[in-house]
């Protein structure tokens, strides 16, 4: 985790990375909100997990596995806006790559809203966000931004994405680890050197 942290007015948050760009966010009302579930091919054994609601920034095998999940969650996969329970959900349409999309497609950048905290996931975002992105997702408290390269940003395209946003916790995601099995993607050490205060916090969950 990279940031410093703001105090949150609502009821507390909870983010627990579960491996790649997945994550689960629990809202102060119990809402269960989770992002992009992977193939266990990649390398991860992703737990069983019930959720109330599942975004999917785009439609690869190590971001969409729906079916995995516990429950009869909705499904968020393209820009627009919903609600569920205490939390609100926005899309925001970018590309997973720097051509438009013409080499890997659209990503979808989700915007989960809940107990006066943003926390923003920015999927495969594959290219510096446009001024009319960085307007579109607006305020962010918390950004989970792919730093590995090759197929998302790289560590100097997710600082300078950062830059852009000014969220006030970052948290990487989408990086090499001894289990990941996807070739061609780096660790994280590059991305947190460029940090100007980087906290290391046991476990895979965080509370804000």
């Amino acid at each position: 985790m990279a940031g410093g942290i703001s105090p949150n007015a609502g009821r507390p948050v909870q983010i627990t990375w579960l491996g790649h760009a997945c994550f689960l966010i629990v809202a102060g009302d119990g809402t269960r909100v989770l992002t992009d579930p992977f193939d266990g091919t990649v390398g991860y054994d992703l737990p069983a997990v019930q959720a109330d609601v599942v975004t999917v920034s785009h439609g690869h095998f190590d971001h969409n596995n729906i079916g995995v999940v516990q429950g009869s969650p909705q499904v968020m996969d393209s820009p627009g806006k919903r609600s569920f329970g205490g939390v609100r959900i926005r899309g925001v349409q970018t590309y997973h790559d720097t051509k438009g999309g013409a080499v890997r497609g659209p990503n979808t950048v989700f915007i989960v809203e809940t107990d006066g905290m943003t926390i923003c996931h920015a999927g495969d975002l594959g290219h510096n966000p446009s001024d009319e992105a960085v307007k579109n997702i607006g305020e962010v408290d918390v950004l989970l931004i792919p730093v590995g390269g090759t197929y998302t940003l790289d560590a100097k395209g997710a600082l300078e994405a950062v830059r852009k946003l000014d969220p006030r916790i970052v948290i990487p995601m989408h990086y090499k680890t001894p289990d990941l099995k996807l070739t061609g993607i780096e660790g994280p050490e590059r991305f947190l050197a460029g940090m100007s205060r980087v906290e290391r916090t046991p476990g895979s969950s965080y509370t804000v």
